[in-house]
């Protein structure tokens, strides 16, 4: 019998893979917090898969009001008007902070990045772009070129005008200091970068609030509004990157929020639908919006505010609204936390561990005194992280690691009991990492 994954194997070109050495379990269903493949073998989903399924997997109010629309109307082209896609826009509009009051819909976070590119370039007549080193803001060629990430120079030479500085990584400073006596240097060097290319070229600033995919950096509290500080004293727009951080991974409905600092425009997906169906915005504050009353906008895709994902992303919100979600993440988040620490206290291989909300990493070191990575940053690791992954996987819980780290990002909705069971299995996984010391 040919299986799923003998087709994928033969058809399939996986994205960020070397495809000889894929692997090809196939997952047949899913609920909740958690899914199971077509040999019946359960898994805790400890990562959200990619840090999307904020609610859970198969929510029946999500699935519900997908089939409605489906029912009503597939499709529509983005010149007409449509219910779902305005209504979303309103719900948007009334959880983003200040200002952000009107939304382009995109396709995922990576084409938001891009639109948010050439809005930042058309409304300030700027061409240069910020961003960080160890960012990550997309695969497509204006977002990974932002991207600060590994995967970044084997795509190059990207978009022209993208200029970098370092990330508020207090771990490993790049400037070898100790918050909080550090004078902030993360953010200053900000400044300083900004003054040598000419305040005056500068379209945005693209920040991750807190750094996702490369490490969960969550930030000092004064980083944040010392940037918006100097944004706004260049007139730089201040792009926040939300795909990972919105919705209540935080704790807060976006990352920003837990700085009360606001953007001059905000991109987002991932949670905004749980990737049931896919989904990105750009929205922007009343100034640009009012900009493009009459100047055109020069941003267009075939299927900007889909109206089946635009329902599936209203019926989201109201799953937020209605469940109280971002206020269970909060809380959920100060357990998640004290048991990190413990976890840091316990295990000798971990050197720090970073959470905010439901959102954390666990960062594995060779040696706490000289922080040596346990594997390498900026490539494969086939050993001791293997390892740990194939241990929690037998465990049935499923972790993402990259080097050597460990995120861990439970659904939202996650609950005490649920969260005990995945952070158990990493407590004993850990041994081996601490053996091996």
């Amino acid at each position: 019998m040919t299986t799923a994954g003998d087709l994928e194997r033969k058809h399939v070109l996986r994205s960020w893979a070397v495809q000889g050495t894929n692997k090809y379990d196939e997952i047949v269903g899913a609920k909740g917090c958690w899914f199971w493949d077509s040999e019946g073998r359960k898994y805790l989903d400890f990562s959200s898969q990619l840090v999307n399924t904020n609610i859970g997997h198969q929510h029946p109010k999500v699935i519900e009001a997908i089939k409605e629309q489906a029912d009503k109307l597939c499709f529509i082209a983005p010149f007409y008007a449509s219910e779902p896609r305005a209504r979303l826009a309103e719900l948007i509009a009334r959880h983003t902070p200040g200002d952000l009051v009107k939304t382009l819909f995109t396709l995922g976070g990576a084409e938001a990045n891009d639109n948010a590119i050439k809005i930042a370039r058309a409304y300030t007549g700027r061409f240069k772009v910020i961003s960080r080193y160890r960012s990550y803001h997309g695969a497509t060629y204006g977002a990974i070129t932002l991207t600060g990430d590994p995967r970044r120079p084997p795509v190059e030479p990207g978009i022209p005008g993208v200029v970098r500085v370092f990330e508020p990584y207090c771990y490993r400073c790049s400037f070898g200091k100790s918050y909080p006596g550090c004078g902030l240097e993360c953010a200053e060097h900000v400044r300083e970068v900004m003054l040598y290319e000419d305040p005056a070229s500068i379209a945005a600033f693209f920040v991750e609030p807190v750094t996702g995919t490369n490490g969960v950096f969550v930030p000092p509290k004064e980083y944040l509004p010392r940037i918006r500080e100097i944004c706004s004293e260049f007139g730089v727009l201040l792009v926040a990157d939300e795909v990972m951080t919105g919705w209540g991974r935080t704790g807060k409905w976006f990352g920003v929020d837990n700085w009360n600092v606001v953007p001059d425009i905000m991109t987002m997906a991932k949670g905004i639908t749980q990737g049931y169906v896919p989904l990105g915005a750009v929205v922007v504050n009343e100034k640009i919006a009012g900009y493009f009353d009459d100047h055109m906008l020069w941003c267009g895709l075939t299927y900007s505010g889909h109206p089946l994902a635009c329902a599936a992303g209203v019926a989201t919100v109201k799953v937020y609204e209605d469940e109280n979600l971002i206020e269970h993440s909060a809380k959920m988040g100060e357990k998640f936390k004290a048991r990190l620490l413990e976890l840091k206290d316990q295990h000798p291989s971990i050197g720090d561990v970073r959470s905010i909300g439901l959102f954390g990493a666990i960062e594995l070191v060779k040696d706490r005194e000289t922080r040596e990575p346990l594997a390498p940053w900026n490539g494969p690791d086939p050993g001791i992280m293997g390892q740990i992954s194939g241990c929690l996987k037998g465990k049935g819980v499923y972790v993402y690691p990259r080097w050597n780290y460990l995120f861990l990002a439970p659904p939202i909705s996650i609950n005490d009991e649920e969260l005990k069971i995945g952070l158990d299995a990493v407590d004993e996984c850990l041994d081996l990492a601490d053996k091996i010391l």
